[in-house]
Formats: C-alpha cells, structure tokens, sequence
C-alpha cells in the first residue's frame, strides 16, 4: 500500500510512538479540531493527553526522566500532529527548542532543576527572539539586561510572537548584555526566565499581555513579553555564559527549522488526504472528478513535492543527530517545505472549489494555518541567505 511519508530505517521503538501518536491523532485531535479553532480555545484536554503519552519529554534524556529519544524521532511525531493540528505541534515545538538548549549548553544545575520538570511537563518551555522593530536581525535586538553587580540583572525591553507566552513557565529568551566585544553577536545572552502561567503582570516587571489576534494558528497563545525593571539572577543564564546567548539561539533555531519543515509536511499531508477525499466524493460530468486527468495531475504533483519535502525534512533531523552541522539542510528543509505545503494547501483547497471557502469543511483552516509556516524561524528569504552563503563558501572558486 502506497502512503505518502514512509520514513525507512526507524527503530521499533521510533515506529511504535509514531504509530501511536498517528492514532491518538486520529481519534483525539481531528475530531475536535475544527470546533477549538473556530472558537480559539486552548487544547487543554489534548494536552494532557500528550502529557500523559510522555511527549513533553521525548528529547529529554533518560537520566532526566525524559525518552532520551532523537531529532528525528520529534519531528516524526510533530509531522503527525501538525496532520492534525498544527497549533498542537506548536505547544510543543518550544518546549522542545529550550529543552534541547538546556540539554546541549546548560550548566548542570540548570539541567537538574529544569529537565525532570519539562520532562513531565509540569514545566512548559517557550522561546523568545523577536521584538516589534525586529525578527531576523538578531544582532540589533535592543531587550537589555543590566548587570547590578550583586548577582542580579535588571531587564527593560519588550518581546514578541512568544508563542505558548501565557501557558509557559519557562522562557529561554535572548537579551543585550553589552559586554564591550568588538561582534555585535558577543553581545547577546540567553537567560532562563521562570515565570507562572496567565496574562498580565505575572512577576514584578514582567507583564504577559493578551493573546495576539492571529488569521490562523488559533488555540495556541501568541503574545508579547514586556520587561520593565524585571530582575534576574546570574545563575539564569544559559550555561552560566554571558555573551554566548546568539551561538546558543542559533542552535536551538536549527532545531526549531527542523520543526517547521516537519509541521509543513503534516499541514500538506493533510491537505493531500482532504483533495484526494474529496475529489473521489465529488462527481461532475458523470465521474469523480478524480479520474478527470486536470485533477488527478494536481493530485500527483502535491504528492510527489510532500513526498520530496518529508525526505528533506528527515535528511535535516538525522544531520543534526548526527553531529553534524547542519544550517544549510535545517534552512533547505524549512524553507522547500513550507513553500510547498503552501503550494498543496491552495491546491487542495482548489479542488474542493466552493465548498474550500466554507469553514464547515476543514481545508479552510489549513488555508489560513499553512502562511505562518513561510515566516515561522525565518522567512524564506532568510534562509536562501543562509543557504547561499554557506554554499558560495564552500564552492569558493
């Protein structure tokens, strides 16, 4: 039986979650998918349920309490459910982004007092970049922490696209420091900010507003972080590392491309299944209009581009596993992918005609989910940049 996105190669474990999570997607989350979108309400009892299958801690190593499980194996499972839902994928896309840089670059008190807590996820990670006057220029980011000379930071500057900002209690966010090095990048530190879930002034000087009013990618709360004379500890700095705060960002981005291209696969998935539905449900001319050859070649070009897409995607996972760099493949999968799942998104909903424009039927939504994915961890301008760059190095004549 020919099914898109087969991966070779898994481990019977990496096959038996994915399957599960495939099923609990099925069952859980298509079902009440659309009513939650259409009412922007927070998938609380689907989170649970992750939290339940142990999916906040699939890349948290076992010592923690966590699956100990790889890249690739994450972005299978966030494929699936992006299939689903792809504001589910994304209360757990951050989670996964700080969890991995803890991993790689946190002291190990650090580790110790925040991975058994994601691990469960009784602590929920986010992660936070952009500003109102910035999103890919990481270097003029103007958040600044102020060393007080006590063991302490004051923070003043405003964030925002904090994606799970009211949910989370954890924000690995990158701020100025202005330590006096001659790159504007050394001037940057991550810190560990800990903080109760809710809106508003959740901790002196530190204000969460409200949800931002999105066009899609509902459920899920997109906010800004205010910082106005807000206090942090030394010790909250990512790796006891003042000054690394972009090289650290910048892994946990590749990490957060790999996730984009894996939901864009699951969003064109999707949409693929729902085409493929309704063009042998819909009759003209006195046949499906599957088996009309304008259709059915829509039907083969969507596939073979999320079949190429998928490959990209677990290419960029396995790079990463490996040890590898791998900017280019992270920046190549993300940018192909997202292009083509919206490419597929407004084929399908082509072919579903009239009926795609009504929110009753589920392609409508997939339509205003798939452009976020084009801006999501950098545009696709951003990384053909990246990708170019690093090619003209490398092929340096």
């Amino acid at each position: 039986m020919t099914k898109l996105a087969q991966t070779l190669g898994l481990t019977e474990f990496q096959t038996e979650i994915i399957a599960t999570v495939r099923q609990f997607v099925d069952k859980e989350i298509i079902p009440a998918a659309q009513e939650l979108e259409h009412t922007d309400t927070y998938p609380q009892a689907i989170v649970d349920a992750m939290r339940e299958m142990g999916l906040f801690g699939l890349m948290i190593p076992e010592e923690y309490g966590g699956l100990g499980e790889s890249l690739l194996t994450y972005a299978l499972c966030v494929e699936e459910l992006a299939r689903g839902w792809m504001s589910v994928s994304g209360v757990i896309n951050t989670h996964f982004i700080v969890a991995y840089m803890i991993r790689q670059h946190g002291t190990d008190e650090q580790k110790r007092h925040h991975l058994p807590r994601m691990a469960t996820g009784e602590t929920r990670g986010a992660f936070s970049m952009s500003e109102p006057e910035l999103g890919s220029d990481v270097a003029a980011i103007r958040t600044r922490a102020t060393d007080n000379g006590d063991g302490t930071y004051t923070i003043d500057g405003q964030k925002m696209w904090l994606t799970n900002g009211g949910s989370s209690t954890l924000v690995a966010t990158l701020v100025r420091t202005d330590l006096g090095a001659d790159k504007p990048h050394r001037n940057l530190t991550a810190f560990l900010i800990e903080k109760p879930t809710g809106f508003g002034e959740v901790a002196p000087g530190l204000t969460i507003p409200g949800k931002l009013a999105k066009l899609g990618y509902k459920g899920v709360d997109t906010t800004e972080m205010v910082f106005d004379g807000y206090r942090a500890a030394a010790a909250n700095i990512l790796g006891a590392a003042p000054g690394q705060g972009f090289a650290q960002m910048m892994d946990g981005v590749e990490v957060g491309r790999v996730n984009v291209a894996a939901r864009a696969c699951g969003v064109g998935i999707r949409a693929f299944e729902l085409a493929a539905r309704y063009a042998q449900q819909r009759s003209t001319f006195g046949k499906p209009i599957a088996e009309h050859q304008a259709i059915a070649f829509q039907l083969a070009e969507m596939a073979t581009k999320v079949e190429a897409a998928h490959l990209m995607m677990v290419n960029a996972a396995r790079l990463k596993d490996s040890g590898e760099r791998n900017d280019v493949a992270a920046g190549m999968a993300k940018y192909f992918a997202s292009e083509v799942c919206a490419e597929v998104t407004q084929q399908s909903f082509r072919i579903h005609g009239g009926y795609g424009y009504s929110k009753e039927y589920e392609i409508e939504r997939l339509m205003r989910d798939a452009p976020f994915l084009l801006i999501g961890e950098g545009t696709s301008e951003i990384q053909k940049n990246i990708i170019s760059k690093r090619l003209l190095a490398d092929y340096r004549v």
